[in-house]
């Protein structure tokens, strides 16, 4: 969860390293601190809280070297103070340390080097790594490493720097993500692509049992028992502007405003609009194989677990194929069971959540295929995986999801009917219908953006309660869901989404006059399930009205029966129902993210969370 950043190199150290955290605060933002090495010299500047205290203790005691490694701390082990933050250092103050993971035996090692004479100043479990390099250093740190990491059990990301074997950084992953950068002459090491994206576009990924070894003369690359590997270098073709705010007041507000950029992307090239055809290139999986398959299981965590849920929708209604969604969490513990012909799909923003690549791995061990649905090109999901569908959302900043989810909603649409074409239930009118609907989308988007005053005054009028409940049927309900998370992540109200159909088994004994409750009732106009569903959920909305419920309604342009009974009426344009959770979402970002800014919430980095979740 933490973000490491390190350089080696001919320029100053500290502002590139200082920049790199910046860009990696959404990994963590409890503490920070910085290691950097000149004429011999070790210097350490750590700071509580923000990265801006870190920045303001270098301005009062300046540092700075031609090599270094720094660090932003999300805590699991240890209080978020300057005494925990990154980096570690041993007994000598010689050997220094930042570390993303946790070491699971980190109590028995500690009593054995205090045993042996060392003395910990630290809460953390990462102190344990720097005396370990330390009891094992004989003037080659990788080697102190490679002895150090055979007596960890757990999972890290890790970068190791000693006084004593200098311009060197040592790097090292089992588990967490690390991704090294290859410039001319200078070398960088971090836990996230946009840390380095303004230097180098020419990185590769270290996988797991990978260790990293940069110098001035380039990076050696050896797995943990010192034996050479190889791994492919990748252009990263994101533009580094992508990663800035871009005049905008959130990382999180322009990523709202990127869904129609973002949602084209990852259409384009894969759905012909003269045919409906659908094309999944980078697929080790033959047409006789997405013919066969007899089942799909989605594995996710979080936002992408939402998005799953509507993609089980998606997949069943095209591909007549039954779909179990499952939590990257549960799934790896239960034992699950996996008949034959199944295909399991992983979805993950960052392609490094560790539950989910624990359960893609599981799925493989009992025979099933495996797709990643994923944001980032090298990443250990897309690795394993038998094929992958990249979202090319691009980076995202913002803690709490947005653009990322309604591509990977995009993905599953495509999926969806690819899976559909290959098994031959749906024609070819009817594909080219729904493409030419999908392909209209990103044109959608713009027009509900273009209403964010709307939201704004929405907020206004609803940022003081202090309960939400968001309502939906059928392919509408993972949205509601999602739409909740979103309000909870940001603006740390209590909100919870329901189906509404199961409204008197419990939610109705919850509304009065102070809860808004937000209905989704969009309908497909040309669908009779559509039409349906939308009349069951006209009814829930008079429920909450007779009880005096504030309803806040999404529906369709035109909409002439829900927007009679609601309080407030956001209205999207129409598109086919299994489309629809991609136009509807994005008022529900939006009416959170106003609701944040009203509340004097940080929206890009709300408390006690962090972007990608790469310990369990």
């Amino acid at each position: 969860m933490c973000g490491i950043v390190g350089y080696v190199g001919q320029k100053k150290a500290t502002p590139i390293i200082l920049d790199g955290l910046k860009r990696l605060e959404y990994r963590g933002y409890d503490s920070a601190g910085i290691a950097v090495y000149c004429d011999d010299v070790l210097s350490i500047r750590r700071a509580s809280g923000k990265l801006r205290n870190l920045e303001e203790a270098i301005r009062l005691d300046p540092v700075d070297g031609q090599y270094g490694i720094g660090h932003t701390r999300w805590a699991t082990h240890g209080r978020p103070t300057e005494e925990n933050a990154h980096p570690h250092r041993d007994c000598t103050g010689d050997i220094v340390v930042v570390h993303n993971g946790i070491v699971e035996n980190f109590i028995p090692l500690k009593e054995q080097l205090q045993s042996e004479g060392h003395t910990f100043k630290t809460e953390t479990d990462t102190e344990i790594i720097a005396h370990l390099v330390e009891k094992y250093f004989c003037g080659n740190l990788e080697e102190a490493v490679r002895e150090a990491l055979a007596k960890i059990t757990g999972v890290f990301a890790l970068a190791v720097l000693s006084r004593r074997d200098p311009n060197k950084i040592v790097a090292a992953r089992l588990g967490p993500p690390v991704v090294v950068g290859l410039g001319e002459g200078e070398y960088f090491v971090a836990s996230d692509v946009p840390a380095i994206l303004s230097h180098t576009r020419d990185m590769f990924f270290l996988s797991d049992g990978d260790m990293a070894i940069l110098t001035p003369a380039g990076v050696d690359l050896t797995d943990f028992h010192g034996q050479p590997v190889t791994r492919q270098v990748q252009r990263i073709l994101w533009d580094p502007v992508m990663a800035e705010k871009g005049g905008y007041k959130h990382f999180m507000l322009k990523e709202i405003f990127e869904q129609p950029r973002a949602v084209k992307d990852t259409t384009l090239g894969r759905a012909s609009q003269e045919t409906g055809h659908i094309f999944l290139d980078q697929m080790d999986i033959s047409p006789a194989e997405f013919r066969d398959f007899r089942q799909v299981k989605l594995i996710a965590c979080g936002t992408s677990w939402h998005a799953a849920l509507a993609g089980k929708f998606m997949i069943e209604k095209l591909a007549r194929l039954p779909v179990e969604v499952d939590y990257g969490s549960e799934f790896r513990y239960r034992d699950p069971i996996i008949l034959p012909g199944t295909l399991t799909a992983v979805i993950s923003q960052s392609g490094e959540t560790a539950d989910t690549l624990a359960a893609q791995r599981e799925a493989k061990i009992k025979g099933s295929k495996t797709i990643a649905i994923c944001n980032v090109v090298g990443s250990m999901i897309t690795r394993e995986a038998a094929g992958s569908i990249y979202t090319h959302a691009g980076p995202e900043i913002g803690v709490a999801s947005t653009k990322a989810f309604t591509c990977q909603l995009t993905a599953l649409f495509l999926l969806a009917m690819h899976l559909a074409q290959s098994r031959k239930e749906i024609d070819d009118a009817t594909s080219l219908a729904y493409v030419q609907e999908l392909l209209r989308l990103p044109g959608k988007l713009e027009t509900i953006l273009s209403h964010d005053a709307l939201y704004e005054e929405l907020g206004r009028k609803l940022f003081r309660s202090t309960d939400f409940l968001f309502l939906g049927r059928g392919v509408h309900f993972p949205i509601a869901l999602e739409g909740a998370l979103k309000l909870k992540e940001i603006s740390y109200i209590h909100a919870e989404g329901y189906p509404a159909g199961e409204m008197k088994h419990g939610p109705n004994a919850l509304i009065d006059e102070t809860l808004p409750v937000v209905v989704l009732a969009a309908r497909d106009p040309n669908s009779f399930e559509s039409r349906v569903l939308y009349e069951k959920t006209v009814s829930n909305i008079q429920e909450v009205k007779a009880r005096e419920g504030i309803v806040v309604a999404i529906v369709t342009e035109g909409d002439s029966e829900a927007s009679k009974v609601a309080d407030h009426v956001i209205q999207i344009p129409a598109t086919s129902e299994l489309l629809l959770p991609i136009l509807e979402v994005v008022p529900l970002q939006l009416l959170a993210y106003h609701i944040s800014v009203r509340r004097g919430c940080d929206v890009d980095q709300p408390r006690n969370l962090a972007k990608s979740v790469t310990v369990e």
